[in-house]
């Protein structure tokens, strides 16, 4: 580990620990003088586990038991969450507090009440396990969003194609092989053409993927055309790229790799490596005019990259729909406000000339595994030809 890590290891703990105190220190001075049975440093004990439980789980995954590394990194991940919401929460509950003490928009009989700052406290609680909740819904029970799509080109016999996408799967502790379950269910259930997943298929680990089976599961979607994917910047993160691929397409789930395949010798799917493989591995990302090339440009280009980055790019090479992932469109409110800032397109369609665009807000979590503000999904697009 160079000293330039170090220094980024030694910052980050910094501001980690500092938020963790303030977040630790607001809970003592609202709940600790009416939990008679809670000594303060037991208390202080427990903010330490969990503050930094999914560091420890993510340090020492090779050598925690299974079950002990699960619970680890569910808590760590739901408290990463309550962290994100009480940093947007307290200040502004700090704030109604100073306002109030210049002119006074409470009622006295409340705000000089003893017990005001402990009333205070129980409904941030409350709202906060309300967010928890319902977000954990949010997150777990996907939705099926529908899109049609017009391609002016002809594709051989075929005169539509029902492509069920799902991308940021984030296979893992947390969105594990009984969700895995669900989705393959859910999959088979919109009786696909074709399942394209564009990044992303794991967390950030392979080991929950082989120790679980997982790829049993891929092999029982049921499509005319099969599984294709791409890889995205969570499946190169603690394994090399090469032993994910394998894995992959074991389970009957080729990754394209810069690649165009030609399907039924009716239309094309390319697959791109994301972006940021280049920094873990050898191999750099070819550029989208070299894949296409060699194409035949007659036939219809459907394009696999995880991150909707330079969308004029698709446009310039003739892709027909783009399909992409990475932004879960936020996952957490008010973030979405961000990706829709950062990215031209963070969710849902968009036309440019000939090129449509369908970024998807995922199906799986990163992080906490709640959604507030966007929701889960699976794509069904129905795509007619000339």
């Amino acid at each position: 580990m160079n000293k330039l890590m170090l220094l980024f290891a030694f910052i980050f703990l910094l501001i980690y620990g500092g938020i963790n105190y303030y977040i630790g220190l607001r809970g003592w001075q609202s709940f600790g003088i009416h939990i008679s049975f809670l000594n303060n440093k037991v208390y202080w004990v427990i903010i330490l586990l969990v503050a930094t439980a999914y560091i420890i789980s993510m340090l020492l995954a090779s050598y925690i038991p299974s079950m002990l590394l699960n619970t680890l990194n569910i808590i760590g991940s739901y408290w990463m969450g309550i962290i994100f919401y009480l940093l947007l929460i307290l200040p502004i509950v700090d704030l109604i507090k100073f306002l109030n003490k210049k002119i006074k928009f409470i009622p006295r009989s409340l705000s000089d009440n003893p017990n005001f700052s402990f009333i205070i406290s129980i409904v941030v609680v409350v709202l906060l396990v309300g967010v928890m909740v319902y977000g954990t819904w949010s997150g777990r029970n996907a939705k099926v969003t529908h899109y049609n799509v017009k391609i002016d080109k002809t594709a051989g016999n075929l005169k539509k194609l029902k492509v069920v996408m799902v991308s940021d799967i984030h296979l893992g502790s947390v969105v594990n092989n009984r969700r895995l379950t669900k989705m393959v269910n859910e999959i088979n259930n919109l009786h696909p053409d074709i399942v394209l997943i564009p990044g992303d298929i794991i967390d950030s680990s392979l080991e929950p993927f082989v120790r679980e089976k997982m790829g049993d599961n891929f092999e029982r979607i049921k499509s005319t055309y099969g599984v294709y994917a791409c890889l995205g910047n969570h499946d190169g993160m603690r394994n090399k790229v090469e032993d994910g691929v394998k894995v992959f397409n074991a389970a009957g789930m080729p990754v394209l790799r810069d690649k165009a395949i030609l399907i039924n010798d009716s239309f094309y799917v390319i697959g791109r490596d994301d972006i940021s493989l280049e920094a873990t591995t050898t191999v750099k990302r070819k550029s989208l005019s070299d894949i296409t090339k060699d194409l035949d440009k007659s036939k219809a280009l459907i394009l696999m990259d995880h991150q909707p980055k330079n969308l004029d790019d698709a446009l310039k090479q003739g892709i027909d729909l783009q399909l992409s992932g990475h932004t879960h469109r936020g996952q957490l409110f008010p973030a979405n406000i961000v990706t829709n800032l950062i990215f031209e397109l963070d969710y849902g369609y968009l036309e440019k000339g000939n090129s449509k665009y369908i970024v998807s807000s995922g199906y799986g979590t990163w992080g906490p595994p709640i959604r507030l503000g966007s929701r889960s999904e699976i794509v069904e697009i129905n795509i007619k030809f000339k």
